[in-house]
């Protein structure tokens, strides 16, 4: 009789998990990232942490920094300086930016690159010469005491450098780009058809800026805020040189407790409640966007 040959099964191969085109696994992402995560524990999150402690005192943790900061009227007054000076920029940037904004998403040709340039190269000047080119223009014997005394409009030349409104609007010329860009990005995306749709029903030009293309542009608008805010709360450069010591704002003080009274933990308080309200800026900012967002979508 014949011998029955063994049934020689096939083995079932294991599948392999097939990973999709542009993911890569846990492990290896992982890998990647931690360059990354090194840099910024070792650029930030590790600076920052040993500026707080600092601002504690060197033997028991106190709160006498801080209390110096919240006590002293001086100090006090600093900080609401820089926080109005601040807002002020972040209020006018949008006003002078908004329709900058508009024109730019919305002109085509040369026209674009005309106003392109003209929100660009600025911002690719030195924050420095932008500085000292106000300085020539508000001194005493600057352009526009010379024109408001040659017109007859003040007797005598006017005090316009070294004071609040001086730092306020070279700020505003400084970080109009960083509200500027973000509301033009969210002006291009809204589709066209939305304008027309509304004015096909009968809304008028104000109301179809104010029921379409404002809410829509929310987004772009917040995110340039929280930037101007958040750069303004902490800008050196130009109130240091526009405002001088007349104008002292938060980043002048704490450069003025490092370098010249060499009061390391008081210079780390004012830093960290600079920073304290720089994130409850950004929470603010967060929270109305996310209104803004709810309403939109109701209405």
């Amino acid at each position: 009789m014949p011998v029955p040959r063994k049934v020689v099964r096939p083995r079932r191969l294991k599948a392999r998990r097939v990973t999709p085109a542009g993911r890569y696994g846990p492990a290896l992402s992982v890998v990647l990232i931690l360059p990354l995560l090194c840099l910024f524990a070792l650029g930030f999150l590790y600076p920052i942490a040993r500026l707080v402690l600092i601002s504690f005192g060197d033997g028991a943790p106190n709160f006498d920094q801080y209390r110096r900061v919240f006590e002293t009227p001086l100090y006090l007054g600093v900080l609401l300086r820089t926080i109005s000076a601040a807002a002020m920029v972040t209020v006018f940037s949008l006003i002078l930016g908004y329709p900058v904004a508009i024109a730019m998403a919305r002109a085509k040709g040369r026209i674009a690159l005309v106003i392109a340039a003209a929100v660009l190269i600025p911002l690719w000047t030195s924050v420095l010469v932008r500085s000292y080119a106000w300085i020539v223009l508000l001194q005493r014997s600057g352009l526009v005491n010379a024109l408001l005394t040659e017109s007859g409009l003040v007797a005598s030349p006017l005090k316009l450098l070294y004071t609040d409104g001086a730092v306020i609007l070279a700020m505003t010329h400084v970080l109009m780009p960083f509200m500027i860009l973000p509301i033009a990005n969210a002006l291009r995306s809204i589709p066209p058809d939305y304008a027309r749709a509304a004015r096909s029903l009968g809304a008028g030009p104000a109301t179809c800026f104010l029921r379409v293309t404002l809410p829509l542009s929310l987004p772009g608008v917040f995110a340039g805020s929280v930037m101007c805010f958040i750069l303004a709360i902490g800008f050196y450069i130009t109130p240091a040189l526009v405002g001088g010591p007349e104008a002292m704002t938060m980043a002048t003080l704490i450069a003025q407790q490092t370098t010249v009274v060499l009061d390391w933990p008081f210079a780390a308080a004012l830093s960290s409640v600079l920073l304290l309200v720089t994130l409850l800026a950004v929470a603010i900012f967060r929270r109305a966007l996310s209104i803004s967002k709810g309403l939109s979508s109701v209405a």
